[in-house]
C-alpha cells in the first residue's frame, strides 16, 4: 500500500476523531461521510458510471457502486462514538465534550471511505456491485438491525457482507478471524429485589432486599463459573444500587449487568438459571423480584463457506483459537446474509472503550488491502 493511501487514511481518521457523536445523533459525522461520497458519485455519474448515495434507514448512509450485476458484496463501517471524556492528549482530540471515538469506529470509517475513493478509480474492474454501509448506533441499540429491516440487502441482492473491528490485543497490522462463532451474544441484565423498609433496630419488621441481592450475586456468580466449564459465557454486574440511609433495612435493590454467551442455547439456559436463583433468594428474604434480559445482539457467527473464500483470498489471515466474549451488532447482518467479521490488530494493548484509546493509522492500509482482496481487486 502506498504512502499516499496511508496519508489519506490518517487524514480521514483524524478528521472523524475530532467530531465524535453517539447513538443515532450523528449530524456532523454523516455530513463528513457524505462530503466524501457525494462528490465522488457526481464525478462518476459524469463518466456514465452508476453510483448512488442514499439513506436506507435512520442515520445510515449507503453508497452503491452499481455494476448492473445480479449480486452485490456489502462492506460495513460503524459511525457512532462513546460517551467518554478523552484523555489521549493527541493534537486531533475530540472537540465534543464528553464524547470520544474510544472504540476505533473512526478507523473503520476511514478504511471504507478510502476504499470508496479507490473504487472510483477501479470501478470497471469490479466483478459485481459493491454496497458500502455506514451505520449508526453500534454501541447502543444496534443500528445494524434497522439497516437490515429496511430491506436494502434484499433489494440490492447482497450475497455476502464483510466488516472489521480494530483489536488492541493483536499485534500491529495482524488480520485475524475464525470460522463459525467469533463473538458473543449479549443481553443487558437487570435484577430488581423489592422488600419492606424498617429501622435496623427492628429489622425483623422489614424485608431486606439488600440481603437478597447479595445472596443472589454470590450464587449467580458461582453458577456461571460452573456453566463456563461447559461453554464460554460470562455474567457480570457492574452496578448495584440499594437503600436510602445506613440505619434502615433496604426496600429496593437493583443490580445491572450484562450476560454474554456464544450460543443461543447457552443464552437460554443462563437466563433460566439466573432467574431461578433470583426467585429463590427473594423468597428466602421475604422479598419479590423482577428479572429482565434485553434482547441484545445475536452472536457473530462467520459463515463457513464465505470464510473459506476469505482464507483463500488472504494469505496473511491468522486463525483465532477460540471465540471472544465481546459483542458486536454486525451479528444482525449475518442473520440476513452470509458474512465474515475480521479483527485488525493495533498492537497497543490499550483497551477498547478506554479514555486513552489510540492507534497508529498505518495499520489501516492493511484493512483497505484486505477489502480490495475480498473484492478481487488485489
Amino acid at each position: 500500500m502506498s504512502d499516499h493511501l496511508t496519508a489519506r487514511l490518517t487524514q480521514l481518521r483524524r478528521d472523524l476523531h475530532r467530531i465524535p457523536e453517539v447513538d443515532f445523533d450523528l449530524p456532523e459525522t454523516i455530513a463528513y461521510v457524505r462530503a466524501v461520497l457525494d462528490p465522488l458519485a457526481e464525478r462518476m455519474a459524469a463518466r456514465g458510471q452508476q453510483v448512488r448515495v442514499f439513506s436506507p434507514a435512520r442515520s445510515a448512509v449507503c453508497a452503491l457502486f452499481d455494476r448492473g450485476m445480479e449480486t452485490a458484496t456489502a462492506i460495513r463501517a460503524d459511525m457512532d462514538a462513546l460517551p467518554v471524556s478523552e484523555r489521549t492528549g493527541v493534537a486531533f482530540a475530540s472537540t465534543h465534550a464528553g464524547m470520544m471515538h474510544a472504540c476505533g469506529h473512526d478507523g473503520h470509517m476511514a478504511m471504507v471511505l478510502a476504499l470508496a475513493e479507490l473504487l472510483e478509480r477501479r470501478f470497471d474492474e469490479l466483478g459485481e456491485s459493491v454496497l458500502l454501509v455506514f451505520q449508526p448506533a453500534e454501541e447502543t441499540t444496534g443500528g445494524a438491525r434497522l439497516v437490515c429491516e429496511s430491506g436494502v440487502l434484499e433489494r440490492l441482492r447482497v450475497r455476502r457482507i464483510f466488516g472489521f473491528h480494530l483489536w488492541p490485543d493483536l499485534p500491529r497490522g495482524v488480520v485475524a478471524s475464525r470460522a463459525g462463532g467469533l463473538l458473543a451474544a449479549s443481553s443487558e441484565t437487570t435484577v430488581t429485589f423489592s422488600g419492606v423498609a424498617s429501622h435496623i433496630a427492628k429489622a425483623e419488621q422489614g424485608r431486606d432486599s439488600l440481603e437478597a441481592g447479595c445472596r443472589f450475586l454470590a450464587r449467580a456468580y458461582d453458577r456461571m463459573a460452573r456453566l463456563r466449564t461447559e461453554e464460554p459465557c460470562v455474567l457480570k454486574f457492574g452496578r448495584m444500587a440499594s437503600g436510602e440511609v445506613r440505619n434502615q433495612i433496604s426496600a429496593r435493590t437493583v443490580l445491572e449487568g450484562s450476560l454474554r454467551t456464544l450460543s443461543l442455547g447457552m443464552g437460554e439456559r443462563c437466563r433460566a438459571e439466573v432467574t431461578a436463583i433470583a426467585r429463590q433468594c427473594a423468597e428466602e428474604a421475604g422479598c419479590t423480584v423482577g428479572v429482565r434480559f434485553s434482547e441484545g445482539y445475536p452472536p457473530v457467527v462467520n459463515d463457513a463457506g464465505t470464510y473459506a473464500q476469505v482464507r483463500a483470498s488472504l494469505p496473511y489471515l491468522q486463525e483465532l483459537p477460540e471465540p471472544l466474549l465481546i459483542a458486536e451488532d454486525f451479528a444482525w447482518y449475518q442473520q440476513w446474509v452470509p458474512g465474515v467479521f475480521l479483527l485488525l490488530g493495533t498492537g497497543t494493548g490499550i483497551p477498547l472503550h478506554a479514555d486513552t484509546f489510540d492507534f497508529d493509522e498505518g495499520i489501516l492500509a492493511r484493512g483497505v488491502e484486505t477489502y480490495l482482496r475480498l473484492l478481487g481487486l488485489a
